[in-house]
């Protein structure tokens, strides 16, 4: 029997009848007049093939047919409800699922933090974070792998939207037993002569671009480059080196007992950014959490800020 002999008002109608028992009572449910409820019953049972109801005029009961019937539609009404109430959450950028990248620092302290704070408003939103390298977000974006991405300003093209979240200064992060420790901000000039551990190309990068323009016999080069912040960090913690990273690093830097010295004369930013396509639409979830991180990620480093050191 094909579907479309079946509508939801039909289904609606019988069900409402089936519990109370009376066309008047169901139609005073439905906003309906008796007579229409009893044509959408009447309409029903044509298509079936069966009478549902046995009806005199001083009561309505199920027939046999009509009980056996009557389950498979109210499973169906409960799913069409659930669809329902599933379109509506979409809808209201209340249910889905984000794919979110970010680099390490990020993907371990902001962004689950995020994730925290929004699940308090939008429990059925799923967030998934894609640990990617600094120099892999624009693409993952680009090609779809990932919904956004949050990390440090990178060119873009015409096929990923970039819009800043906040800047960051850099910093020296080292031990309390370093002897730049003992001063309460440092100039690039006292960098010389101590040595530094890069976090990664991007940090080496990004600190050589800084000084680019010094005289070569003052530039500041690392003695030696790591993968990852956390194992700068984690040589850093040792007394011997330090490292530079932006601030917003706080969180991993403070865990290795590392503490925060600005360096100055001239201060260096960088811009951390949220990403996402210019091609391709973000879903109704991935736009509610986009919204969310940008009102939201400026007063979380902003905290950092605060915080003791």
């Amino acid at each position: 029997m094909p579907l479309t002999r079946f509508t939801l008002r039909q289904l609606e109608a019988c069900s409402a009848v089936a519990e109370l028992m009376s066309f008047a009572a169901a139609a005073d449910r439905l906003g309906l007049s008796a007579q229409a409820v009893s044509q959408l019953v009447g309409e029903l049972e044509a298509g079936v093939g069966f009478r549902i109801f046995e009806r005199t005029t001083r009561r309505v009961a199920l027939s046999s047919a009509g009980r056996d019937f009557l389950a498979p539609v109210q499973t169906a009404l409960r799913h069409v409800r659930a669809a329902e109430s599933a379109a509506a959450d979409v809808r209201d950028r209340a249910a889905g699922r984000v794919r979110v990248g970010a680099p390490q620092v990020i993907a371990a302290t902001a962004l689950p933090a995020a994730m925290g704070a929004y699940a308090q408003q939008r429990p059925k939103v799923i967030v998934n974070i894609h640990d990617l390298a600094v120099d892999a977000m624009v693409e993952a974006v680009a090609s779809g792998d990932v919904d956004l991405a949050i990390g440090p300003d990178r060119a873009t093209g015409d096929d990923v939207r970039c819009q800043p979240l906040f800047d960051s200064p850099w910093v020296l992060w080292c031990a309390p037993t370093h002897a730049l420790a003992r001063r309460p901000k440092v100039r690039w000039k006292e960098l010389q002569g101590h040595a530094l551990v890069a976090a990664g190309r991007d940090h080496e990068r990004s600190v050589a671009m800084m000084r680019v323009n010094v005289p070569e016999g003052e530039r500041i080069a690392p003695v030696a480059v790591v993968d990852h912040l956390s194992t700068a960090l984690g040589i850093a913690a040792q007394g011997q080196v330090a490292t530079l990273a932006p601030a917003y690093v706080a969180p991993l830097a403070r865990h290795f007992g590392l503490q925060m010295r600005p360096v100055v004369q001239p201060e260096a930013i960088r811009s951390v950014c949220l990403y996402q396509s210019a091609r391709r639409p973000l879903s109704p979830s991935a736009a509610g959490f986009a919204d969310y991180l940008v009102q939201w990620m400026p007063g979380w480093e902003g905290n950092l800020a605060r915080a003791p050191a």
